[in-house]
């Protein structure tokens, strides 16, 4: 018996475990994964490893998608210690102020970027110290990319050339911009969820964590979630909770439990022969995720990235990584960014460019990955807030069968004009003087690929996720039909349980989501508490002052 059993040791779950056991709260904090004990997790160029080989990864596959030429893509999610947090390339992005005002405009009362702005900041923990939008004193360490590669200046040079602004700090007040990268990086080591906060407190005997442990079904009795039954090493356990159940298990995983116990689309459950014991039909809807295409160039000045990898060079660099001393295997080379308007008359950002200054895949869908051209660099293209939706459902009522992903990509006019858009404008940046110096012939889309055509079947036969998927326990207001969870993240229908991770979010924000997902976290921990918005009042004040 636990006063709290949290589903999932990952970028919220871990966040929940440290916060709700601050007051001495009993927690069973169960994970399917093994710890982190994996040198290549804290290795942040270990990331080149970890994602070909979907290590620390559930191994699932979104189905064959006929808005990408019938391709399943894969779906890298986290099985470990830490989640996501602990698999994922580091980049620290919040999304624009606009994504939380429209949340809360569609019935998510609570979540506008003035109330999220100080869990933000409570988590954070700025290289260059706290401000109004930034914070000095959190357990989650960011800095600015360390790595260093001239092509990296040229890059956010000819985004100025081609007309497009410039922005020191993407997460301050001003996202809209080219800029240098922002990572979850520390003394030369990834710095997950499980390093800010798990670790600070293990030391508490009120936490109990239990990794190799998979849940199989919620418990609930009398219209309450009163507890979880799990195995773990092939023995069936039952744990109790006093007095919530909180489920981190991501976008994948928390509709799936929830269906797996009953609560989901009744026809659904019927025809799987589950009982119904809560009629949800939002459970596992609303999937999205972005959605990206590679543009790759031939590059014809020598790349440090290349001449850094020869195998004695990089074995004493990563050595320093793991003494967390700052090496060039201590960041990845993902040094800049931009969030770009594909139309003047957009409100917000709707396309983000992440460049890659190290040799890319000739066709990196593939998987495994094939080695990577020489002499390459690349430039992804993101859409950020698309249309199209997908769903997750069971497969079977099967604990450890995979769900069906059925990501719907591209289903939108919309999405597929503004990511051909994208790919213009990527390809006009590469244009620009400022990369002259560095940018040999255009690999992919390749020359020969210029109209609209040409261009919508490129990107149905590479485009790839950028492994932010959310939205499939939907956050809602009490008039959307649709929701699963209601603004204070409890699951309506159910006493005493909550979903607390991306599939609450009622749409994409923009940019990379796991900055989100701890922030959503630290603000579900001060809800399940009962802490009410005066205790952070000074913080909103600024917020608003900020704004």
């Amino acid at each position: 018996m636990f006063d709290y059993i949290v589903v999932g040791a990952g970028s919220a779950g871990c966040v929940m475990a440290n916060r709700l056991t601050e007051d001495g709260s009993s927690v069973l904090l169960l994970e399917a994964g093994k710890w982190d004990r994996d040198p290549l997790i804290h290795i942040p160029v270990g990331i080149g490893k970890i994602f070909p080989e979907r290590l620390h990864d559930w191994g699932y596959f979104m189905e064959p998608d006929p808005g990408l030429d019938g391709r399943g893509i894969e779906c890298a999610r986290g099985k470990v210690v830490g989640g996501s947090s602990s698999i994922n390339v580091m980049v620290y992005v919040r999304g624009h102020a606009g994504d939380y005002d429209r949340w809360a405009a569609n019935g998510a009362t609570g979540w506008s970027y003035a109330d999220v702005l100080p869990y933000f900041k409570k988590s954070e923990r700025w290289e260059h110290g706290g401000d109004a939008y930034r914070g000095g004193s959190g357990p989650l360490h960011t800095q600015e990319t360390r790595y260093r590669d001239p092509i990296l200046d040229s890059f956010i040079r000819a985004g100025a050339e081609a007309g497009y602004p410039t922005t020191a700090d993407y997460n301050g007040a001003h996202q809209e911009g080219f800029g240098p990268v922002q990572s979850t990086i520390h003394s030369g080591r990834r710095w997950s969820s499980a390093d800010a906060y798990l670790r600070p407190a293990l030391k508490r005997r009120s936490l109990r964590v239990e990794t190799q442990a998979v849940a199989h079904q919620l418990i609930i009795e009398q219209g309450r979630a009163t507890g979880v039954r799990y195995s773990r090493r092939g023995t069936e356990h039952i744990a109790r909770a006093r007095r919530e159940v909180i489920l981190c298990g991501g976008v994948i995983d928390s509709p799936k439990l929830l269906m797996l116990s009953g609560i989901g689309d009744p026809e659904q459950l019927r025809a799987l022969g589950i009982p119904v014991q809560v009629a949800a039909p939002g459970v596992g809807t609303n999937f999205q995720d972005h959605l990206s295409v590679i543009t790759v160039h031939g590059r014809t000045d020598p790349a440090p990235f290349e001449q850094a990898m020869r195998y004695d060079r990089l074995a004493i660099s990563m050595l320093n990584s793991l003494l967390s001393r700052e090496s060039f295997a201590g960041d990845v080379p993902i040094g800049a960014t931009a969030f770009l308007k594909s139309e003047s008359g957009e409100t917000l950002p709707d396309i983000q460019f992440l460049f890659l200054a190290a040799p890319f895949p000739a066709k990196p869908w593939l998987k495994p990955f094939i080695r990577p051209v020489p002499n390459t660099f690349g430039c992804r293209v993101a859409l950020l807030r698309p249309e199209s939706r997908g769903t997750v459902r069971l497969a079977s009522a099967d604990p450890a069968a995979a769900p069906l992903i059925e990501p719907c990509f591209l289903q939108a006019e919309g999405d597929r004009e503004r990511l051909r858009k994208g790919v213009r404008m990527a390809r006009s940046v590469m244009s620009q003087d400022a990369m002259r110096p560095h940018t040999g012939s255009e690999i992919l889309p390749g020359d020969a690929r210029q109209t609209d055509d040409e261009i919508d079947a490129f990107i149905r036969s590479n485009a790839v996720t950028v492994h932010h998927p959310a939205g499939t326990c939907k956050m809602g207001g009490a008039g959307d039909a649709s929701r699963v969870v209601d603004p204070q993240l409890r699951v309506c229908g159910v006493e005493g349980l909550r979903v607390v991770d991306a599939s609450i979010m009622p749409d994409l924000v923009g940019g990379n989501i796991n900055a989100v997902v701890m922030m959503i976290a630290e603000k579900a921990a001060d809800m399940v508490l009962g802490k009410t918005t005066a205790q952070t009042s000074a913080a909103s004040a600024e917020a608003e002052v900020a704004l």
